[in-house]
Order: structure tokens, then sequence, then C-alpha cells
């Protein structure tokens, strides 16, 4: 069935709430109203100097500073970018003027920024990343106080600052700063904690590292585990962060694999909040086949409540249909991890996430980690006693699927493409036409200004075919092609 995912306007979702302030002041800077419209389902995210600028960072920490809850310090971690020690500035600034403690994480995975509020009680976190994007593009997510994204009600009471459209107080201007570069290492020993003593002595692994996040902790804790390790793009570089590597671009991790005999290989994207693997025959393993294996062995050990996986519309059929066959549950959300977060507490989930390797575990504190993630399927190969390739064999088979994105800068075109009545009924025919052994989904995307058209079918052929008609349908209809 074809959907439209409900993309956000904002900054994500989480919790503890000061609320909006009350005493009407001018807030720092101007009004960025034309910044603010760039938020997305996962914050703010654009290309420097244009987008993202130390004027909205400035603002973004000031709001982020009276919204969070009063007490507690506030965490900032960044990728390699160039630009993220400008943003880390400009955002500690913003806290410092409201008040607030700062701590600055460093170079550090996503993951380490919620796990240190948790852990350490912190009002909430702010992590500089535009994740797989390219080096000139950067980002800034939000963390409430309980490590996940924000609340819709913080998120409107931030960006209603932002646009000057709410009260603010004097100046405090008493914050203080601190680097705490102790917290990265604090996150790496969660790392280790989380294989329960299982090691991976002697095996042949490789290493993405994306010149990004994963090149602050990856290497020293596949080693400490005794991993046999080959390392590609280890160091952090902000120039060359996602450019022909991670995982957007597997040929490289698939040809180290390849050649050095290896058992399985993982590449991250530029936070290290999700990764994708390639087994010992260079087959890749997106985020659907590691739930699938993550989710067998918890199943199997009685750890997986209902026997329930939370994942999105972007799942594959062949995953929901293995699964189900196997007594699993399968829920699906729309495109995004807080949707999958929201939808795992509700229903009580132990596991969830994307086909794109951001992968969500409520024994490891529902936060997408891709270095968790690696560390838990080299361990439960390892400790099933067969490889990556074995599993691999005996999963199960995917449908074919195929995305294809076209522009459209129109955002209520792209968010409403329902309205378009020419390719309304393209996806009418192509439904009927693979009457329950195939499906359509098109969504809009929440950061760039993308339709996004998915055709999924038994049979490569129809998944081409349809694809090609879809897309030629929101071509005229939507862009005027």
């Amino acid at each position: 069935m074809a959907e439209a995912s409900a993309v956000g306007s904002g900054l994500g979702s989480g919790a503890g709430d000061r609320g909006a302030p009350s005493q009407a002041t001018t807030p720092i800077g101007a009004s960025l109203g034309a910044a603010v419209a760039g938020f997305g389902t996962d914050g703010i995210r654009g290309r420097v100097g244009s987008q993202v600028t130390p004027a909205l960072a400035l603002q973004v920490g000031y709001w982020c500073g009276l919204v969070l809850p009063a007490e507690g310090p506030v965490v900032i971690g960044t990728d390699s970018r160039s630009s993220g020690p400008m943003l880390v500035a400009a955002l500690t600034a913003g806290l410092t003027a409201a008040g607030r403690e700062v701590w600055q994480i460093g170079l550090c995975p996503t993951p380490a920024v919620p796990g240190t509020i948790r852990r350490l009680q912190a009002a909430g976190g702010l992590m500089v990343s535009a994740s797989h994007n390219p080096p000139q593009d950067n980002g800034i997510k939000v963390f409430g106080a309980s490590g996940a994204k924000l609340h819709k009600e913080q998120q409107q009471a931030i960006e209603a600052g932002l646009r000057g459209e709410a009260p603010a107080p004097p100046f405090d201007g008493q914050g203080t700063a601190h680097q705490r570069q102790d917290l990265l290492e604090a996150y790496r020993q969660s790392l280790l904690e989380s294989t329960k003593g299982c090691r991976l002595d002697g095996v042949k692994v490789v290493l993405d590292l994306c010149w990004g996040s994963a090149t602050a902790c990856g290497e020293q804790v596949f080693r400490e585990l005794g991993a046999d390790l080959t390392v590609l793009h280890g160091q952090p570089d902000g120039s060359r962060i996602n450019q022909g590597c991670g995982s957007t671009h597997l040929e490289p991790l698939r040809q180290a694999v390849q050649e050095s005999g290896a058992a399985m290989g993982f590449a991250f994207d530029g936070d290290a909040d999700r990764v994708l693997a390639v087994d010992g025959r260079g087959r890749s393993v997106d985020g659907d086949q590691i739930l699938y294996l993550w989710g067998t062995a918890l199943k199997e050990a009685g750890a997986l409540p209902d026997n329930r996986i939370v994942a999105t519309v972007m799942s594959n059929l062949g995953f929901e249909r293995a699964w189900t066959e196997a007594g699993g549950l399968l829920e699906r959300t729309a495109v995004g991890d807080q949707y999958v977060h929201a939808a795992m507490e509700e229903l009580g989930a132990g596991l969830g996430g994307e086909q794109s390797g951001h992968i969500l575990s409520a024994q490891h504190g529902m936060s997408g980690d891709g270095l968790l993630t690696a560390l838990q399927v080299a361990t439960l190969v390892q400790s099933r006693g067969q490889s990556l390739s074995d599993w691999m064999d005996h999963s199960w088979q995917s449908y074919p699927q195929k995305l294809v994105n076209i522009t459209v800068q129109d955002r209520h075109q792209r968010t409403h493409w329902q309205e378009c009545e020419e390719l309304r009924l393209a996806v009418q025919q192509a439904e009927t036409a693979m009457a329950g052994h195939g499906r359509v989904l098109v969504r809009a995307s929440g950061t760039e200004p993308l339709l996004r058209v998915m055709v999924e079918a038994a049979e490569q052929q129809q998944v081409d075919h349809w694809c090609e008609v879809l897309a030629a349908a929101a071509e005229r209809g939507l862009v005027g092609g």
C-alpha cells in the first residue's frame, strides 16, 4: 500500500520540559525563520554557510538552554567535519548565555551523547553532525533528558524562539563550559560490556570508519576484543567524511573483505549511529538482515518480548514474511528512528530499526549505535559457532526493491503528493497489477527536497517497470517535466 511518512518540521522527540520562557525581551540575534524551515525528522541539517550557520547554532544553543530541564549539564559531541568546532563553539556560547553548564565530549559517535545523558542524568545534549551527508554539510541533533529526541512540545518551544515568536528572559550569561573527553572512555567501556564476555580472538574483521565519528574508538574496541583487524579510512578527516566510503559506499569494504579473506566487515556512516555489513563472500548485510539475526538470537534466548520487532515501511517484504513464518511479529512505522523508538516504547518491544542500518535495542538504551550493533553481530555469529556467511546462507530471501528519488522543491507538493492525480492513479495501477505480490511506497524526505518512490515485488522486471512508470508520473505531475 502506498504511504506518505509523517514528515516532521522540527527537532525530534525526548523528555523533560521547562516550557517556553515567559518574560518578554529580545532574544539573541535576529529571527532565523528561514533557516528553521530546514528542520526535518532528524534535527537541522544542510549546507554550512547558507542553511547551517554560527548564528543559527548560537540561537539553537540559547533556546535549548531555556527549554531543556533546569537541572543538570548539557552535553555536546561532534563528528569530524571541519565546521564542527565552529558550530560547537556557537552552541556553547548560546547555552552559556542561557546560564547552562556545558560538557564538550569532542569527537564521538552520536550514541555517546544520549548514553552520557542517561548515565550521568544530564539535562540533555546536542550532536553536531550531518550523518551520511557530504563534508560541506553539517547539522544539529538535540536530545532530551531521557536520551531520546525531544518531545514535540519542547521542539515547538525551541522553534518558536528561533523564529522570534516567543518571549525570552534577560541574558544570564553565567554558564560554564568544560572539555570532557573522559566521557568518551565511559562510552567505550559500555561497548565492551555489551558483548558480555564474548571475544573475537583471531577473527578477521574489516572496519570502514568513514573518516568520521567511528574513528574515535571503533578500532580500539575491536582490537581489545581480539579481532584480527583491517581498518579503512581510520583517521578523523572532515574533508573526506563519507566520500566514496562508509555505509553509503560499500565497495571499498567489500573489496577489502574479499582480498583479506576476512569473515566479515562493517561500514559506518559519518556519526556512527548506523552500520551496514558485508559477509565473507562479499554479500551486503543490511538493517533488515541484522534485525533478523539479532532478533532470532533474542527470540531463542526468550529475551524478545512477544517476539516482536519494530521496523519501518521501507523494510523488505521478504524479511516480514520470514519473521512472521518463524513465529514473530513485525510492526511497521514511518521512516525515521524517532518513529521506531516511539513504537518500541508504546509496544514494549525489545528490538527495532531501519533497513539503512539504524538499529535500536531496549537492552542497550534505545539509541541507534553502529559500533554496538557491529559488535553484537560479530559476537553473535561467533558465539553460535558459525560465520556470517553461514548465517546468510540460511537466512531469508529478499524481494527485489528499488528506490528512486525525484527532486521536488515545493514542500507542500512533496508532503501532499496524493493531490497529484496522475501520480495517485499510477500508484493505484501498480498496486492492482502486483496484486499482493509487491508494494509501492511514496514518501517525502524529511531532510532533503526529494520525493522518494520505492517499488518492491517478487520479480525484478516488475520493480524496474513500475519504478519507471511512477517516477515519470511524478516528474510530469509535480516537477512539470
